[in-house]
């Protein structure tokens, strides 16, 4: 390319990019509840979905007949409102499962009854 054509080149560009309507920037100032509402949104939305990744909970969904790919897609749709709903849910639901009915104190106190039991019968 000679001068000529590459000045020529040069002038379209510059002219090119100045028919092009420039892009206003908005700012505004973004409140801390805003911010946090999000990522909180975000961490109740991964909550769920790893409840649902669990093995029991995939199994569940399987005898219920939900393919766990369709959950997940099910989940990603949810609106906030529902997503904190269900995470509020799955944060009430009891740890470590049902010892047929027994509190954690009532279990503690049979264990320590059948070790005093134990410690009798040995001595």
């Amino acid at each position: 390319m000679n001068l000529r054509s590459c000045s020529l080149v040069g002038t379209v560009l510059v002219l090119g990019s100045l028919l092009v309507a420039p892009m206003a920037a908005i700012a505004g100032i973004v409140s801390t509840e805003q911010l946090t509402a999000q990522s909180r949104t975000d961490a109740e939305r991964a909550k769920v979905q790893a409840f649902l990744d669990r093995a029991n909970a995939a199994g569940q969904l399987q005898a219920l007949g939900v393919n766990g790919v369709d959950a997940q897609t099910r989940v990603s749709a949810l609106s906030d409102d529902e997503v904190h709903e269900l995470s509020g849910k799955i944060d009430s639901l009891p740890a470590g499962g049902d010892f047929g009915g027994f509190t954690n104190q009532q279990i503690i106190i049979i264990v320590l009854l059948l070790i005093l039991v134990a410690i009798i019968a040995s001595s």
